[in-house]
């Protein structure tokens, strides 16, 4: 048995078990490790676990599991509250680049705690429109639609569906519900995969809706903000004729506390 140290961090509600892992300790494809410490009655508790390493190119890596124990894409949350807990291990002071699976990140912190998150430039013609939905790649898969009385709309039961569908199998995709609030505000509920849950927050699926409205006319402007569960977030872009660039997921990403766990 091996005591590990972890912390518990959260962004807008999307909780991660987060390790310090610079030196290799971590048995990082034990599957059935990361999900039992996922499980919020057995373990720790979160819908995701997240290794810091050392790279050679950047401030730190993140290796980023979802909660099923599985190494996954890009969590935009994750990537913000690994930012947060790389500030606080004094890794950098206000600015740093990392690397995650979707390759190189830019971000920022406050004296507030409010993390600015680059996320990938997507690509307008890898944007895929259908007559009630639209599919994206913000660093992971989404699926858009558009609902109305969002509050009571049923997202564990309609996101399954979707994501387990014909059209996104194998790996599946995430699932988010939109509501129009205002000319530059949206609600969105998210189903997503490998939690096999509702969230209550996705940062690459707020950034997923927040370019989708754009590129579909429900709004002209280049920030928007985004109402999840478990919070607000802000999304901001700059676009050209080929493609949306300089995106930035912005949010509050906290430590929620420090324990030491047992594991084989």
């Amino acid at each position: 048995m091996k005591n590990v140290t972890f912390f518990k961090y959260q962004g807008t509600g999307n909780d991660f078990v987060m390790i310090d892992n610079r030196t290799e300790f971590f048995p990082k494809r034990n599957v059935e490790l990361i999900e039992k410490l996922c499980n919020r009655r057995f373990g720790i508790g979160g819908d995701g676990l997240i290794l810091l390493e050392n790279d050679p190119t950047a401030d730190f890596k993140m290796v980023y599991y979802n909660a099923d124990g599985n190494e996954s894409t890009m969590c935009g949350n994750g990537g913000r509250c690994i930012v947060s807990f790389a500030h606080f291990l004094e890794i950098f002071s206000k600015d740093t680049t990392f690397n995650a699976i979707d390759g190189l990140h830019h971000a920022t912190i406050n004296e507030e705690g409010i993390v600015a998150l680059q996320m990938i430039d997507v690509a307008k013609d890898t944007i895929k429109k259908d007559t009630d939905f639209t599919f994206l790649f913000t660093g992971s898969p989404h699926h858009v639609a558009m609902v109305s009385d969002i509050t009571n709309y049923n997202v564990f039961e309609k996101g399954k569906n979707i994501r387990y569908s014909d059209e996104y199998k194998p790996s599946g995709t995430n699932v988010n519900f939109v509501e129009q609030l205002s000319n530059d505000s949206f609600k969105i509920r998210t189903y997503e995969r490998g939690v096999e849950n509702e969230t209550l927050s996705c940062g690459t699926g707020a950034t997923a809706v927040a370019i989708t409205m754009n590129n579909l006319g429900k709004t002209v402007a280049n920030k928007i903000s985004i109402q999840v569960e478990g919070g607000d977030v802000q999304v901001s872009f700059d676009q050209n004729e080929e493609k949306y660039y300089n995106v930035m997921l912005t949010g509050a990403a906290k430590q929620v506390f420090k324990g030491e766990i047992s594991i084989e």
